[in-house]
């Protein structure tokens, strides 16, 4: 894959930013219609079963789930951006996906540096991209709507060099 294609610190963050907006979105108002309006002035870490499931449990499956079914979430998806498997350039595997989230702690241990490291990578890995063998990548648009990764489109550039001749004849 060529290095212009993988996606960096800044427009990451940027796609973090509005995941996070859009789970604090359905979130909070669950929070506060369960807890009532002084739930954002505790001092409690966790008000019980209800606010883990929701602040922590909730937005987990669902980050993990728009993983392995659009590669993204809806931030990256709003920029553009893909996971993929480091070694194939394809999906990765749930297991991957799995990994990849629970990776995210062991960016965050050292003050965040995993995340830092996204800036700094040759290949805009963060350490948790690292630990599960994935890339975040831009994609582009194909003609009929469907989203191609960068290694798509070289396969999909091969074809056309095989058999230029047939596609004249078209």
């Amino acid at each position: 894959m060529n290095e212009s294609h993988y996606a960096g610190f800044w427009i990451r963050a940027a796609a973090s930013f509005i995941d996070t907006l859009l789970v604090l979105l359905v979130t909070w108002p669950l929070l506060r219609l369960i807890y009532g309006p002084l739930y954002f002035e505790s001092d409690v870490y966790t008000l019980g079963p209800l606010d883990t499931l929701i602040s922590y449990i909730f937005p987990a499956i669902a980050v993990i789930a728009f993983w392995i079914y659009k590669s993204a979430t809806p931030g990256k998806m709003l920029l553009r951006l893909a996971i993929v498997d480091a070694k194939t350039g394809g999906s990765p595997t749930r297991l991957q996906f799995i990994g990849r989230y629970f990776a995210y702690y062991a960016s965050m241990i050292p003050f965040f540096l995993g995340f830092v490291w996204v800036g700094i990578d040759k290949r805009k890995q963060g350490f948790h991209d690292k630990l599960a063998g994935t890339l975040v990548i831009y994609k582009r648009k194909a003609e009929a709507g469907k989203t191609v990764t960068p290694k798509q489109e070289k396969n999909e550039k091969n074809k056309t060099r095989i058999l230029p001749s047939v596609e004249r004849l078209h």
